[in-house]
């Protein structure tokens, strides 16, 4: 928005107006780069410290928290004056994502049914993607204000800010998260709650209360706990699961669709209609996943993803790298079918990584690391977002067309990750699931299967 950049970011209209001199370098500013990265930075803080609160106070709790501080953070950002009122206005914003991120996959992992976790969980990057999508048509029609636009675009955040306080303020805490602290009427009415009047929860609920008794007998913090050999596959999807994900090379694929939508025609307001393409097609992909990964399994999905990406990444750096040069402008056909990659890798990234590391990662821990497991892979990814918007301009500066096969080499390590070592958890119930790690050909050797919820020794 050209009014926004107008009166934050002066030299970054001045330097896009020679962007035909070289492409890979216009926009990397520094003022830009610590706007952006703020969010992150305390996003990451944000996780960590709802991780540690999460089981004293609960999901619903922290959930509530969250939406409290996006809504001061949008506040903030629509009356800034400056950019130090912009950057606070984004670490409140970071904070609540940071909250919001720890505890709502967690919170649809533990009241969905086994059968169709996956797509409970995947509805949150779904309704994500639909917030991009919203934003940019938000954007979109400001856009055309002068002058307040800019004010209008941030402070409407504030909306969806209010209905997630509304939101959390009318749902029950969750059973598992009850139940662990010591609230054993509440967890069974939650439960009945969900899975609605007249059904048995007799077995479930024990189930809760076993897993619960297993997590209270071994005390030691969470944190600490997963460290121990025997959480060893659970810390190493926490760490594995974030940085494949900044590793699909989306990033690069967004920098360049207004340059490509400039190109083939769309003159005014490239970004944004290229923007509100890429969101469509993201909606759609995260759709297809929440239909399929409940029937045909987590795994498939991975290996579908990831080998069309890789041929989109490596179509890409082919064409942009023969045919754009140092700014050159690009043949109107070649654009085009660096177009339609740029939309098949959205929606193959959306319908793979975009859904799957929200859902395996929100699933697979026991109850007693639950929070840890979560909050750090969480943090991770936040963390490694900060550095990606920190560095990732610079880095397309120096790589310029090679940071596409820069990602392409990493999407073949992390799809021969997930089919080697990720197992599959179509249907597992929560409490169940170190069955799968125990009989897994290499967890297995970590994670002893000796019952259901094992014990000190496993």
């Amino acid at each position: 928005m050209e009014s926004f950049l107008k009166k934050f970011f002066p030299g970054l209209l001045k330097r896009s107006a020679h962007a035909n001199k070289d492409v890979y370098c216009m926009y990397n500013n520094q003022a830009l780069t610590a706007f952006t990265s703020s969010l992150y930075a305390f996003g990451m803080v944000g996780t960590l410290v709802a991780s540690r609160v999460t089981r004293r106070i609960g999901r619903q709790a922290i959930m509530l928290i969250g939406g409290s501080l996006f809504l001061a953070g949008a506040l903030v950002n629509a009356a800034a004056a400056n950019v130090a009122m912009l950057i606070v206005g984004r670490m409140l914003l970071g904070l609540g994502l940071g909250f919001s991120g720890q505890a709502t996959p967690v919170y649809l992992a533990e009241v969905s049914p086994p059968r169709w976790r996956g797509g409970f969980i995947s509805a949150f990057p779904l309704f994500i993607s639909v917030g991009y999508l919203a934003a940019n048509l938000i954007n979109y029609g400001t856009s055309r204000i002068p002058v307040w636009g800019w004010r209008l675009s941030l402070g409407l955040a504030a909306v969806p800010a209010a209905v997630m306080v509304a939101g959390a303020s009318l749902i029950p805490d969750t059973p598992s998260s009850l139940v662990l602290r010591g609230k054993h009427d509440d967890a069974r009415a939650a439960l009945q709650r969900v899975r609605g009047k007249g059904v048995d929860i007799g077995a479930e609920f024990a189930d809760i209360l076993a897993a619960a008794e297993h997590a209270r007998r071994n005390e030691e913090g969470a944190f600490r706990r997963i460290l121990r050999r025997e959480y060893r596959p659970y810390l190493v999807m926490a760490v594995a699961f974030p940085v494949f994900l900044n590793l699909t090379g989306v990033a690069v694929t967004a920098f360049f669709s207004p340059i490509l939508f400039r190109t083939v025609g769309f003159e005014s307001d490239a970004a944004l209609m290229g923007a509100v393409i890429l969101g469509v097609m993201n909606i759609g992909g995260i759709l297809g996943s929440g239909f399929a990964m409940d029937r045909y399994g987590r795994r498939l999905l991975f290996v579908i993803g990831g080998a069309l990406m890789l041929t989109c990444q490596v179509t890409m750096a082919s064409i942009i790298g023969t045919q754009l040069g140092n700014g050159s402008k690009m043949a109107k056909g070649y654009a085009v079918a660096v177009l339609i990659a740029t939309f098949v890798f959205s929606a193959s990234f959306s319908w793979s990584w975009g859904a799957l590391y929200w859902t395996i990662p929100g699933e697979i821990y026991p109850v007693e690391v639950r929070s840890a497991g979560q909050g750090a892979a969480v943090a991770l990814n936040l963390g490694l977002n900060f550095l990606q918007a920190q560095f990732f301009l610079a880095m397309l500066c120096c790589f310029r067309y090679g940071a596409f096969l820069f990602y392409a080499s990493w999407l073949v390590v992390m799809t021969a990750f997930a089919v080697a070592l990720v197992p599959e958890t179509k249907g597992v119930p929560l409490e169940s699931m170190g069955h799968v790690f125990a009989r897994h050909w290499y967890w297995g050797r970590f994670v002893k299967d000796q019952n259901k919820f094992g014990d000190e020794s496993t």
